[in-house]
């Protein structure tokens, strides 16, 4: 049933039909104000006024490129019967409610709506500029070996504890939040981890949602197109912090100067974790050993310890390893129950994920488009490898240029060095590889560019020797390429797999008999 009801009642939740809940903006907002109404009851809102119904409230909310006030008409036109606004608007003949953040105010509905689902699950909400995914899959894996029914949300997929579907955004819209969050407690699912990225804690999507524990990996550049500055971006990181409920647990990395600074913000009676391998932390390791198949380390917490082995390589992986152990260590998990779900994850998509052909060289893929991410990647690979390490990276378009200059000086440490394209937007791929380039060059660094993506990777494929290790850097699980207004399929694993299974290529001095 859809509808929003015009009324003075005062019961924050009305049944109107059976399965249908409304509730009263008056009740739920009462520092709110009302135009051309006393009240107003929804069983159903929206932000996007493509998806309105009859009967439905049309939420407007700020956009980054468009106000939401000049989407009303359509709105209106496919039934929205009121509007959710941060300003009286004049000119309407339809009822508004208006309240001081539309965003806020929107999520806090959606959770209503949907029951309040974050109230009926452990819940793991993980940010940070990298490890999100990997440190996600590995509480998912954790919590699953456990035999706790989890669901996960994230960059790579929605997974409501019985059913996966690609993820749109890595922390959906807060409506879709909502209903995914529903769809778990209907599944009798106990726990739920989400990635949580920078844009939806600005947006207020997880307004309605209440965290169990709240993990930051590390703040590093990235996003400044959207952010403008790293004090603008780290403040929407912290705010994870007052998501998590008032006895919830905060999770820190000890190895990360911005993310020890957030220490200060957690309440009292919030209990805080830290976890690191350079720094004293609560979660820490010991007797570590790398190499091209994983790692070995032993894990420390509070006295005890437990041997641990992952498939993940590279020493970042530890330190997404020890995140997750102190995230499951808030959700009353044991020691040795972490370092089993821990061994029991075989592989992230797109991160540090091997494809193997049958090659005599090591071929990475991982998700890596920051300069953070970027280095570490390849100080691991370089840890692993027993000869070169070729790497092939770009830039997405259309978004922060100041940190391409900061990739290429990242991507300078690799032995062979190949800019390509990205996700090259809007934007003149070459200008973005070139501008990618300057920075390689102030390190002596004299890259080959090549800007078709797929010619790139045949390069570097084609030039590793045995021994070798080529990493593909910047696209990891992502399926197309976004070149002007089109999305094209494109995969740098079937790239890959296409290389070594093509009749025109001929590895056949490189692949063992």
């Amino acid at each position: 049933m859809h509808g929003s009801y015009l009324t003075s009642m005062s019961s924050s939740t009305l049944s109107f039909a059976p399965g249908t809940v409304a509730i009263s903006l008056r009740s739920l907002f009462p520092s709110a104000s009302f135009v051309d109404c006393a009240d107003i009851c929804v069983t159903s809102i929206q932000a996007d006024s493509r998806r309105c119904h009859s009967g439905d409230i049309f939420a407007v909310t700020s956009g980054t490129k468009k106000s939401a006030e000049e989407f009303i008409p359509e709105a209106l036109r496919n039934g929205a019967k009121a509007v959710l606004t941060g300003r009286p608007l004049t000119g309407l003949e339809v009822p508004q409610c208006i309240v001081a953040d539309v965003r806020k105010a929107y999520a806090i509905l959606c959770s209503e709506l949907a029951g309040r689902p974050s109230q009926h699950l452990q819940t793991v909400g993980v940010t940070g500029t990298n490890g999100k995914t990997t440190v996600s899959w590995l509480v998912r894996a954790i919590l699953q070996n456990a035999k706790r029914k989890t669901g996960l949300l994230g960059t790579v997929e929605y997974h409501n504890s019985v059913l996966t579907r690609a993820a749109s955004l890595t922390t959906p819209d807060a409506r879709e939040l909502s209903q995914l969050l529903a769809e778990m407690v209907k599944h009798k699912a106990t726990h739920a981890v989400m990635e949580v990225s920078s844009h939806a804690l600005d947006q207020s999507r997880l307004a309605g949602t209440e965290l169990s524990v709240g993990v930051v990996t590390n703040v590093t550049q990235d996003h400044f197109d959207y952010h403008l500055n790293l004090e603008n971006y780290a403040a929407c990181k912290s705010k994870i912090i007052h998501h998590v409920k008032e006895t919830g647990t905060i999770v820190l990395n000890s190895d990360d100067p911005i993310c020890r600074s957030f220490a200060s913000e957690v309440n009292p009676a919030q209990t805080l974790l830290t976890y690191g391998i350079e720094n004293e932390a609560d979660v820490t390791v010991e007797q570590l050993r790398e190499t091209a198949e994983g790692s070995e380390f032993e894990l420390l917490f509070e006295g005890s310890r437990v041997p641990v082995k992952t498939s993940l390589i590279g020493i970042h992986n530890v330190s997404n390893c020890l995140a997750a152990a102190a995230a499951c260590l808030a959700s009353d998990l044991s020691l040795a129950e972490i370092a089993e779900g821990i061994n029991c994850l075989d592989s992230v998509p797109g991160r540090m994920e091997q494809v193997n052909c049958g090659q005599t060289f090591t071929v990475l893929i991982d998700y890596a488009h920051t300069d953070d991410a970027l280095r570490h990647v390849i100080r691991s690979a370089k840890r692993v490898c027993s000869q070169r390490v070729l790497c092939v990276f770009g830039a997405g378009g259309d978004r922060d240029q100041s940190k391409r200059r900061l990739l290429g000086l990242a991507g300078s440490e690799a032995d062979q060095v190949i800019i390509t394209s990205d996700n090259p937007r809007s934007e003149d791929p070459l200008l973005i590889i070139q501008a990618i380039a300057a920075g390689c060059e102030t390190q002596g660094v004299t890259p080959e560019l090549i800007v078709d993506r797929k010619e790139a990777i045949y390069r570097a494929l084609e030039a590793a020797h045995a021994g070798d290790l080529v990493l593909i850097a910047g696209k990891g699980h992502e399926c197309e390429q976004i070149i002007g207004d089109c999305r094209i399929p494109f995969s740098d694993r079937l790239v890959v797999e296409n290389y070594f299974t093509s009749t025109h290529s001929d590895k056949s001095n490189k692949i063992p008999a």
